[in-house]
């Protein structure tokens, strides 16, 4: 059996998934965001009760918000404070007497992705989060690809290129970003680049949902603000498949329930390719907020 906990800065999610990948069991308690000693006590209760329910050990993968330490183990979980630092895959390893893998939980919901029914067949997929910021992940042969320092698939903080600049304007304001640098595309085709984008064209502050409605009315000044938005994330987009070249691209995260976006999306793409690439098939999520507690329990789905 596989055991996957999502781990939140509010909660933390287990299931369990049987051979055939199928969830069989779930459970979702509060996170102890200041007491690392009850955080442990907490995810071994839950592999336990697990193991109760299975009655057997099933393998255990931790999605986290933050990245583990590649040389160290240790945890940057800067939204659950009691994780910061500390080494919790030694710890929790040596409470419930078996391995203990953690990973990124955009890495995550790219893997659950991948290991879909119908995405299985792909040898790469590239997950892509448009939510409040721009996260992502690279699923090769079924296993997550993380780098040397654990930070592939951090496409948000990519610069924007030249052609989307272009789009936007020269004097496009280089927006700062939580990592220190600025014109980091995760402020532009996220959904809060989204709601910002439309505001800074059209001097009104709207939500995503009520530009989503205006547009689908026929609104002229939303339906200009989607045309522009959906060539920035083109170009963006062209960007990572001409590097990564994968079969397929998932979007996940609010804007990906824009489904007006994915026949935009393809059609504009090719052109931000080689001549000779083939553009790759773009589907929306199929698993929302479950995703995350799916993708990690698949980290042991290779061993």
């Amino acid at each position: 059996m596989y055991y996957g906990f999502d781990m939140g800065g509010s909660k933390i999610e287990a299931a369990i998934f049987d051979r055939n990948l199928k969830q069989i069991w779930q459970k979702r308690v509060p996170t102890p965001r200041d007491d690392y000693e009850q955080l442990l006590a907490v995810l071994a209760g839950l592999t336990h009760e697990a193991d109760a329910f299975c009655g057997g050990r099933g393998s255990v993968g931790i999605g986290i918000p933050g990245l583990p330490d590649a040389e160290n183990g240790t945890l940057f979980t800067a939204n659950v404070s009691s994780a910061m630092g500390k080494p919790l895959p030694r710890d929790l390893s040596a409470r419930i007497r078996r391995p203990v893998k953690v990973d990124n939980d955009a890495n995550c919901f790219a893997l659950s992705e991948a290991w879909d029914d119908a995405f299985r067949p792909y040898p790469s997929v590239l997950g892509l989060i448009l939510g409040t910021g721009v996260g992502g992940g690279l699923v090769i042969n079924g296993k997550t690809f993380t780098g040397r320092n654990h930070i592939a698939g951090e496409f948000g903080h990519m610069r924007l290129p030249v052609d989307a600049l272009d789009r936007l304007g020269a004097d496009t304001p280089r927006l700062p970003c939580g990592c220190g640098q600025r014109g980091c595309i995760e402020n532009y085709i996220s959904g809060r680049g989204f709601e910002w984008m439309y505001r800074h064209f059209n001097g009104e502050a709207l939500d995503a949902k009520t530009i989503i409605a205006r547009f689908e009315a026929g609104a002229a000044a939303a339906s200009e603000h989607v045309e522009r938005f959906v060539d920035v994330l083109a170009t963006c987009l062209g960007n990572l498949c001409t590097l990564l070249d994968p079969h397929l691209v998932v979007l996940g995260g609010g804007l990906s329930n824009f489904t007006r976006l994915y026949p935009m999306l393809a059609a504009r793409l090719p052109r931000h390719l080689l001549s000779v690439a083939k553009a790759p098939r773009i589907e929306q999520a199929r698993y929302g907020d479950a995703g995350g507690v799916r993708g990690a329990a698949f980290l042991n789905l290779t061993d």
